[in-house]
């Protein structure tokens, strides 16, 4: 059963980038700022002290199944 909240597209595309990110993270002030600030707020982000997002564990299982289409996460996203 699907119990997850869906993702659009355009969020779908900046969780990818925050994979891509790795440990710098994502800056704020970017267009896909909305898209993280749902991400945080569905616990897919976070956002670090100095204002930069993060991918959180919880991110990169949903990147794995949503994004790279795997049905086993304990691979990592990338």
């Amino acid at each position: 059963m699907w119990n997850e909240p869906y993702l659009e597209t355009c969020c779908r595309s900046a969780l990818h980038r925050l994979v891509l990110a790795g440990s710098l993270g994502r800056p704020p002030g970017m267009k896909d700022g909305p898209c993280l600030q749902r991400l945080a707020a569905m616990g897919l982000a976070a956002l670090r002290p100095e204002g930069r997002f993060e991918i959180t564990e919880a991110g990169l299982a949903r990147h794995a199944t949503e994004v790279l289409k795997r049905s086993d996460t304990k691979h990592g996203a990338l």
